[in-house]
């Protein structure tokens, strides 16, 4: 009995990012937790192939090509979207550089996926959340994808610190406006997950030993840990968490 609480069956949950990475491994934990799901991405070929997978799954799956960063995209394609339960916030990037040789192009590249594009996102899915006049009985899950770095600062990592830092307090905010239609929303924060952005960052191996050196727990995240965690606060098995963070640092922040 308490566990069928943690299952999405029939709600409909969208995942932006979700061509591959992490937001690819939420959109198809979504599925086999029962979600119908809808999908965006920037290339057509990664979302064929996640589309593909989830329709194994007995869901069903819709699948937009999109850059989030660019709004008048973005509303064209919420605009093409009825309903909505479920909202994964994924979407992101990083540009590392020590803080005085950030270039400005790379700060404004990076603040206007992480924040901008976040920000839009997360109004034009509330939006659509808010037209359902069963919203407050059906209840709503928004997960904002943060970082370790929404918490703590690390070398190279100024500007990407500044937007999960930024992501932490949209998240806050949201879930005190949200909370009277009863929509949630929530945060995950995850350590370095071995994901394709992430692989290119370890090929430097002194960098990649110093990042291992700072987990407590002596490994990085996987897919699947992120994953698992967003179809929790999905779920009903969270429906007394909002405005929080899940942190799954391996014990970094513990520190």
């Amino acid at each position: 009995m308490y566990l069928q609480k943690s299952v999405v069956t029939n709600k409909i949950a969208l995942v932006t990012g979700a061509g591959k990475g992490i937001g690819k491994a939420c959109a198809i934990a979504l599925a086999e937790a029962g979600a119908n799901i809808i999908i965006l991405s920037r290339t057509k070929t990664d979302l064929d192939k996640v589309e593909k997978n989830i329709k194994k799954l007995k869901r069903k799956c819709m699948s937009y090509v999109c850059d989030v960063s660019n709004y008048n995209d973005l509303k064209s394609v919420f605009k093409k979207i009825s309903s909505l339960d479920i909202l994964v916030n994924n979407a992101g990037t990083n540009r590392p550089e020590h803080f005085t040789k950030i270039k400005k192009e790379d700060m404004d590249y990076v603040v206007d996926l992480n924040i901008k594009a976040a920000f839009h996102v997360a109004q034009l899915g509330a939006k659509i959340m808010l037209k359902s006049k069963k919203r407050k009985t059906l209840g709503g899950s928004i997960i904002n994808m943060s970082s370790q770095l929404g918490k703590v600062g690390a070398p190279n990592r100024s500007v990407y610190n500044m937007t999960k830092f930024g992501i932490e307090g949209l998240t806050k905010g949201m879930a005190v406006d949200l909370a009277k239609s009863n929509i949630r929303v929530n945060t995950v924060c995850p350590t370095f997950v071995e994901t394709p952005m992430v692989k290119k960052f370890f090929k430097n191996r002194k960098f990649k030993k110093a990042m291992m050196d700072n987990i407590p727990l002596g490994r990085f995240a996987t897919e699947s840990d992120v994953a698992t965690a967003v179809v929790y606060l999905a779920s009903n098995a969270s429906s007394m968490i909002t405005g929080s963070s899940l942190v799954i640092d391996g014990g970094w922040t513990a520190k």
